[in-house]
């Protein structure tokens, strides 16, 4: 009787853990969500004053050529808000946490666009290396979260401005795809980087001053986030060199082909910065 009794306390402790573990990637998600609409909002605002301030330039001139360069400034900046405004409920309505062939190319590209105004802000040049690449097996919308996350981290590992790097490369032999967010900015000391996935472990000391990162979430997120993709994330780093996270997802099998994930993914890195913590 006891030990029956036992096997369902502990049955019922494993079902809670899940349960809160569910409503945690729900709480992670949510904050996601809506740090992305804190972004696009002043995003938004510069598009509408852009848009106001043309329309005025367009009724204080009655030349023709004044006029048509208003109009096409309207419309680049309405096409601009159109894009952002599909991203965003994109990333709101598709919450299914089932992995599906994705374009990453596509969603390194939504990314970038949402950011752009934060990395004109805080001087950040990024180059995207984006090599063709086939499908990856992803739920698009949890990779976002990962990229905007890594991103926001290499710009506030570069407080003075700095250079970026996102570049996405394919690896055929391995059928994993690789996604890599580099830094040049103030590095992580080797003694810390065995913690770096640790949930609450953080390097800042607090939000910066766009009240983003220090607690410490957004790290243990991505990695549990990649581990339920069967892939793998690693990170490099050189203090005063910088940070590489690269991560490997696995390539959606062909049409007509098993679903499984491979249980083991080679964990090469992309970049050579001194110490390195890979999981």
């Amino acid at each position: 009787m006891t030990q029956s009794a036992d096997q369902i306390s502990n049955g019922q402790l494993v079902a809670e853990l899940e349960a809160t573990r569910r409503q945690l990637r729900d709480a992670q998600q949510m904050a996601a969500l809506g740090e992305l609409l804190g972004t696009t909002t002043h995003e938004f605002n510069n598009i509408l004053m852009s848009v106001i301030n043309y329309a005025k330039m367009g009724l204080r001139h009655s030349d023709e050529a004044t006029r048509t360069k208003s109009l096409e400034k309207i419309l680049s900046a309405g096409q601009r808000a159109a894009k952002i405004t599909k991203t965003v409920l994109g990333a709101a309505r598709n919450r299914s946490e089932s992995p599906e062939p994705t374009d990453l190319a596509t969603i390194v590209g939504d990314v970038m666009m949402l950011l752009e105004r934060e990395m004109r802000k805080y001087r950040i040049a990024v180059d995207c290396e984006l090599q063709p690449t086939p499908p990856a097996l992803a739920v698009g919308n949890q990779i976002q979260q990962v990229l905007i996350n890594l991103v926001i981290n290499a710009r506030q590992a570069m407080p003075e401005g700095g250079r970026m790097l996102v570049r996405l490369q394919n690896d055929p032999a391995a059928k994993v795809i690789e996604l890599t967010v580099r830094d040049w900015g103030t590095g992580i000391a080797a003694d810390k980087l065995p913690h770096i996935f640790d949930r609450f472990f953080t390097t800042k000391d607090g939000p910066d001053a766009s009240g983003k990162g220090g607690t410490g979430l957004g790290l243990a997120a991505c990695k549990e986030i990649i581990d339920a993709h069967g892939g793998r994330i690693r990170v490099e780093s050189t203090v005063g060199k910088g940070t590489a996270f690269v991560i490997k997802l696995p390539v959606a099998p062909a049409a007509g082909a098993s679903n499984t994930v491979a249980a083991a993914l080679p964990a090469t890195g992309v970049f050579n910065a001194g110490a390195s913590q890979q999981t």
